[in-house]
């Protein structure tokens, strides 16, 4: 600012107090004379009062044994309960095999053979006890006058090839259970030969081959004898004449049941 800004200022200034000028005019007008509003309070929420609910909804859970009963007991036949079977989509075993491997030979014999689970082989072909360890079965039948061609009949507790490595849960067990107890009462055997650990725990209900082989015990309302799996005999080629003796007390209980 130059001097005579300055002064000049200075002078206007002084000639404003002369005058009784005393503060200073904004360029809108001010109203002295107004109340403004108090500010309004902010009141926080209040939480919305708890409302009682009871305890809350329990998911029903699945029963898939109790669904498997239903289907198998509404089969009046064995061809219905094949059909049965077959379209039972429960069961998620059925999902990764090939086929349904329901049974073999000929309904209405004496003996009904249960093996376990189906191979390879036997879930390409559609039938239990095929390849080798079918050709190792007729043999042993055939050494005391029997044949899945004539006087046996077979079938696996387990229906569907299980995973590659895997043994057969509990759930798919009790699934299949009530599909094999209506199998036996349609098929009316006079005699279970149970083949293997599965067969062994589905039907009584425990596992231990090797200790309960050749001991005859009571199942489903009838004598049952357990015996080694055709499959094992093939790696363990020492346990044949355990089997030879086993086979000899099923063909003595068929001779005193005649």
């Amino acid at each position: 600012m130059t001097s005579l800004e300055y002064h000049t200022a200075k002078a206007l200034l002084e000639w404003q107090v002369e005058f009784g000028v005393d503060e200073a005019i904004a360029e809108e007008p001010i109203n002295r004379f107004e109340v403004k509003p108090e500010p309004k309070k902010v009141v926080p929420p209040t939480a919305a009062p708890a409302i009682e609910t009871g305890p809350a909804p329990v998911a029903a859970t699945f029963d898939g044994a109790a669904l498997a009963r239903d289907v198998a007991m509404s089969a009046q036949d064995v061809t219905a309960l094949k059909a049965a079977l077959a379209g039972f989509e429960a069961c998620e075993l059925k999902r990764g095999a090939r086929n349904l491997v329901f049974a073999d030979g000929v309904l209405g014999s004496r003996v009904m053979v249960i093996g376990e689970a189906p191979s390879r082989d036997e879930d390409r072909d559609g039938m239990p006890f095929v390849g080798d360890t079918g050709l190792l079965l007729e043999n042993m039948l055939k050494a005391i006058g029997l044949s899945r061609s004539e006087s046996v009949y077979l079938t696996s507790v387990i229906p569907w090839r299980l995973p590659r490595g895997g043994d057969v849960s509990a759930d798919d067990l009790a699934m299949m259970l009530p599909f094999l107890e209506r199998h036996v009462a349609l098929a009316k055997p006079d005699v279970l030969v149970l083949m293997g650990n599965i067969a062994c725990q589905a039907v009584l209900g425990k596992r231990g081959i090797t200790r309960m082989r050749g001991q005859w015990a009571q199942a489903m309302g009838l004598p049952v004898l357990p015996m080694f799996h055709p499959e094992y005999l093939l790696s363990n080629p020492l346990k044949k004449r355990e089997a030879w003796a086993d086979l000899l007390a099923l063909k003595a209980k068929l001779g005193e049941m005649a």
